[in-house]
């Protein structure tokens, strides 16, 4: 299963992290798929940096986040866009199943 999660980087007491996306059995920071971003948590407010298109894809195709990763995911508005996607996805099947029924009851 391939999950959304941080990779540490940077050196003692200066935490920088990368988000990947990184099969669920390797380590917290083995190789990995994919970098769809960053994260700094040191400077205030905390910068975070995700490539949106990247980050939907990988959502889109069943990567989970972690905890953490949703939470930065919120902040960047990106979950949002995903739950917009989804509902925009599902009226478009109803839709298109409703007309295959009212077709059919023309025929």
């Amino acid at each position: 299963m391939v999950k959304l999660r941080l990779r540490r980087m940077g050196a003692i007491d200066q935490p920088f992290y990368r988000i990947v996306a990184i099969d669920s059995r390797v380590s917290r920071d083995g190789k990995y798929i994919e970098s769809i971003g960053w994260y700094d948590p040191k400077p205030t407010p905390a910068r975070i940096e995700i490539d949106k298109d990247r980050a939907l894809y990988w959502l889109s195709v069943g990567a989970q986040p972690s905890d953490t990763v949703r939470s930065l995911l919120r902040k960047a508005g990106i979950l949002q866009m995903r739950h917009m996607q989804k509902v925009q996805e599902q009226a478009a099947a109803k839709r298109s199943k409703e007309e295959e029924v009212k077709n059919e009851g023309i025929d």
